[in-house]
């Protein structure tokens, strides 16, 4: 069994003005693609796996086209030469948009499926978050799909797709996908896993996956932050009986449809000064508060001071903000030195829409792990901790504050830009709160400027007709 292995991975708020470009993705190329732990698993079952190239950037704005082309152009020529195939494994997220085009995935997969013929097994593991399309659905033989958010599941959804894929090659069973459109858009921070009613939706379809003719059943909840015409959240089901793969798309998008009035954010959730009233009144640590606008691990700018500038206002004391991107703010910290006071424009570094502020700060910590972008700079602001960033990153893992000398544990209030908190901080927060703040993903859905999107959809109209009609890939029928 000959299969190739490779994709791209990431998700563009179509309302960011900042494009990414190539600097912005760690890239696995060949044998480096094989001795990351991302893809350790391709040693089981067998196989003779050709790395291809990999590239996964943090979500951001959209892919600049001549970033895309490159990675398009080296993929497609390693997949040329690891030629013939039997099999083929995209790694995807499925909310990528790349200036010029609305249906990249689409794009890319097409372009591989056009490369290895019509024989080959094309198998794809998406994020719940991705967006589908008919084009997509078109070229694939095998889908899987995250069933959690936050996402604990990516190995065990990466191992589906590949497991899936070897089971075609070695039993000559020729699999197909089937999906149904479900007119509903939704934050993910209404939609996780932890919460209902989207905990038990997804909690059911492993019981899908055991009827016979059922391969695997994925629940998308799609991308709302990219207006464009493929966003959608789907049912999408793999399978060997046509009949029973329609069936249970119907099931899976009416389940959701039927229950698309009873989502609600999970946290306590308020307009910032409201949140931070709640915050005060709070004599528990760690205060966790998430600044939902802004956050990089669903497409924010991440470079927005507003939250800052709130805590300023209110003099608070004992709060540790982690962190704002702003390579010059850093470079100019690194330039002072540590324990140096100085005058500092912190926010807008990167969008120029986004709010500032000028501070008199101390430099408390330079962090250099040895490359400029990799650069961080502690500064404190009264009783106020800054952590600022020369990359766009998130905070969400506990050793992004141990590495810097902080215990988040110890903290009165901790400032994270997310939206529901990574599986790392949720348990230690005490309580979690979520501010309603601007940005590029903020959460007001409903006044969300549509231009391009597909017909109508929850929750933009309320009230509507819907019944699903599973459609099966050109493949398989």
């Amino acid at each position: 069994m000959r299969i190739a292995v490779g994709g791209i991975h990431t998700e563009c708020s179509t309302y960011s003005p900042v494009l990414m470009g190539q600097e912005d993705f760690r890239v696995f190329r060949g044998a480096e693609l094989l001795g990351a732990e991302y893809f350790s698993f391709l040693g089981e079952g067998g196989a003779e796996v050709l790395p291809l190239l990999h590239a996964r950037a943090v979500p951001g704005g959209p892919v600049s086209r001549g970033a895309y082309d490159a990675f398009k152009y080296e993929f497609l020529e390693r997949l040329k030469a690891s030629l013939p195939l039997d099999g083929l494994y995209l790694a995807m997220h499925g909310a990528m948009n790349v200036e010029g085009m609305d249906d990249a995935e689409g794009d890319w997969i097409s372009s591989a499926r056009a490369v290895v013929g019509p024989d080959v097994v094309v198998s794809a593991s998406y994020d719940l978050h991705g967006n589908v399309s008919q084009t997509i659905i078109d070229q694939l033989d095998i889908f899987a799909g995250y069933r959690t958010a936050p996402h604990i599941d990516v190995r065990e959804t990466m191992v589906r797709a590949w497991t899936m894929l070897l089971r075609a090659l070695k039993t000559g069973e020729r699999p197909g996908v089937a999906w149904a459109k479900i007119p509903v858009l939704l934050p993910g921070e209404k939609t996780s896993t932890e919460d209902e009613p989207a905990k038990s939706l997804y909690a059911v379809l492993p019981d899908y996956d055991v009827r016979p003719g059922i391969w695997d059943a994925n629940f998308m909840i799609g991308y709302v932050w990219a207006d464009e015409p493929r966003a959608t959240a789907c049912a999408v089901v793999t399978g060997s009986d046509r009949e029973a793969v329609q069936a249970a798309a119907a099931e899976i998008a009416q389940s959701y449809w039927d229950a698309r009035g009873d989502f609600r954010f999970g946290p306590v959730t308020e307009p910032l000064e409201a949140i931070l009233a709640i915050a005060e009144r709070t004599a528990t640590r760690p205060i966790i508060l998430a600044d939902s606008g802004d956050n990089p691990t669903g497409g924010g700018v991440g470079d927005r001071a507003n939250v800052l500038a709130a805590l300023i206002a209110r003099n608070w004391q004992g709060a540790l903000l982690g962190g704002i991107t702003d390579r010059p703010a850093v470079e100019t910290c690194f330039a002072a030195g540590e324990g140096v006071r100085l005058s500092l424009k912190i926010g807008g570094s990167l969008d120029p829409q986004s709010p500032s502020v000028t501070v008199e700060a101390m430099v408390l910590t330079l962090d250099d792990p040895g490359a400029a972008d990799q650069r961080q700079a502690v500064i404190a602001i009264d009783g106020i901790t800054v952590i600022l960033a020369a990359r766009r990153r998130p905070y969400h893992m506990i050793s992004d504050f141990t590495r810097l000398g902080f215990d988040p544990k110890e903290v009165r209030l901790l400032v994270v830009k997310s939206g529901y908190l990574s599986p790392e901080l949720a348990p230690i927060a005490n309580p979690n709160l979520m501010a309603l703040t601007e940005g590029v993903i903020n959460q007001d859905i409903e006044n969300l400027p549509n231009y391009r999107r597909d017909g109508d959809f929850y929750p933009w109209k309320p009230h509507f007709d819907y019944s699903p009609k599973p459609i099966l890939s050109a493949r398989w029928q």
